[in-house]
């Protein structure tokens, strides 16, 4: 479909951007804070570790001030669970407390709404020497943090995010952290995970209508878009499988309260089933989201066979990707898409599939959207007089933002674009190398320097953006 005047974004839109705790804080063990898994996860590999980050936990203020002077009416941030709770139950912790309501009094005291997730990545470790997500007990432990958060903070937080990007998690949960070396039955383990997960997010989503009735909660999912290698029907099957395998199994049992069938079946065959208690599935069901948040990075392709012998496209990077996350050749295999531009990092860049993800979310879900991540991550460098120069940033922000607008006319119901990320943070396989903000922070892998906070050229220009609502996406910036 084809708009020769897409209009505007809606008013009201909330332009904001995300970080999340265990990547920007720093302060790992500092004010009562337990180790998460982040922190004791072996995938750092020459990099920089999540001791330090930003240190946004000590810098916070300055950092909310050049996000005000941006413009953002949003910021999607983390509240690390085992600041709260450093044994992940148990004594809470009020040190915790006090700073993530100091941090949101900040945002709100600059008239931004905060936009908080739950649990990103970093579970308690006690948990998780506890089993886990694979332990019910997780399930219960998440509620009482969900609850916590509630009383604690819902007078000024409206928007919450449940998990953010729980099929990542198992897809790749063996590379985040959340499975541990040697499990047994890798596949049942995380399947069973995806369960408890599921469970959990339902509890904290009924808990949330019933204390904060005026609050709204979402599951914050990383979804794309997957095509199929060819007009082959074997391929076109293929890409409903992965599309069922990859984004549709968390997004039915969010919003409908059931497997989806696909999957299901998937699951079934392989042994993979997860083990399901009586009142299980009526509380998945009962916990209705008020909209879908999604992250959006890149499309996916796929084939119904191994595309090195049926075209010789195998691409090592994208069969890596998390985009590809999950691979199981015996009903899709990731391959090349020759149509798209690849990122530094073997990630395509898809802005017309960014449109095509939301418009196929919305016309399953019908539930009002926001993106709480989109972005480039790239290697930035300083230049004279403290400058960044990220064009590369700026035109792929505004390739993308163009498509989200042509989505709204499409019909798309859309409140909110939060790309990712506010100011540079630690990638969690890049380390602060790989940086996405529109604020650069001064420091490399292993020398911290000065940490002092610079604008990018981008900074500038999504001020402006952001002022005009969307219309000056073409817009030069003078920097």
């Amino acid at each position: 479909m084809q708009h020769h005047n897409p209009g505007a974004f809606p008013d009201g839109f909330l332009w904001g951007a995300s970080t999340s705790a265990y990547q920007v804080e720093g302060a790992w063990n500092e004010d009562g804070k337990g180790p998460s898994v982040i922190d004791k996860a072996a995938f750092h590999d020459g990099i920089t570790d999540f001791t330090v980050t930003s240190d946004h936990y000590h810098r916070f203020r300055e950092d909310i001030a050049l996000l005000a002077e941006m413009g953002l009416k949003t910021y999607r941030f983390s509240i690390a669970w085992s600041r709260l709770y450093p044994q992940g139950d148990g004594e809470l912790n009020p040190a915790g407390v006090a700073f993530y309501q100091q941090l949101i009094d900040e945002i709100c005291r600059h008239g931004i709404e905060p936009l908080v997730t739950l649990y990103h990545f970093d579970l308690p470790w006690a948990l998780q020497q506890d089993g886990g997500w694979s332990n019910r007990r997780t399930v219960a432990a998440f509620e009482r943090f969900a609850v916590t958060c509630f009383e604690q903070f819902g007078q000024q937080v409206k928007y919450w995010l449940t998990i953010n990007e729980q099929n990542m998690m198992i897809l790749k949960g063996e590379v985040i952290g959340t499975l541990p070396p040697g499990t047994a039955d890798v596949q049942k383990t995380l399947y069973q995970q995806n369960h408890h997960m599921m469970l959990a997010q339902a509890k904290a989503m009924i808990a949330c209508h019933q204390r904060l009735p005026h609050a709204r909660i979402g599951p914050a999912p990383n979804i794309s878009c997957v095509y199929a290698a060819s007009a082959r029907p074997e391929d076109v099957l293929a890409a409903d499988n992965f599309s069922a395998i990859r984004n549709w199994l968390y997004l039915d049992l969010a919003v409908h309260g059931r497997y989806n069938n696909v999957v299901w079946s998937f699951l079934q065959q392989r042994g993979w089933l997860p083990d399901i208690a009586p009142d299980d599935m009526a509380t998945i069901a009962a916990g209705k989201p008020d909209f879908i948040a999604f992250n959006y990075y890149a499309s996916a392709t796929v084939s119904a066979d191994m595309p090195e012998v049926a075209r010789g496209e195998l691409n090592s990077k994208q069969q890596a990707d998390q985009q590809m996350a999950g691979i199981d050749r015996s009903v899709y295999v990731g391959c090349n898409n020759p149509h798209l531009q690849q990122n530094q990092f073997g990630w395509y860049i898809d802005p017309v599939g960014f449109r095509i993800t939301a418009r196929e979310i919305y016309a399953r879900y019908a539930l009002p959207l926001i993106v709480t991540e989109n972005g480039l991550g790239a290697f930035d460098t300083l230049e004279a007089g403290n400058k960044v120069y990220d064009d590369y940033r700026i035109a792929y922000l505004r390739a993308h933002i163009e498509q989200l607008r042509l989505a709204v006319a499409d019909g798309v119901e859309l409140f909110g674009y939060c790309p990712w990320s506010a100011i540079d943070l630690v990638s969690t396989h890049q380390g602060i190398s790989k940086r996405y903000g529109f604020v650069y922070v001064n420091r490399d892998e292993h020398d911290l320097k000065d940490l002092a906070r610079y604008r990018k050229k981008s900074f500038f220009w999504y001020q402006q953006l952001i002022a005009s609502n969307g219309a000056t996406l073409d817009a030069q910036v003078e920097y």
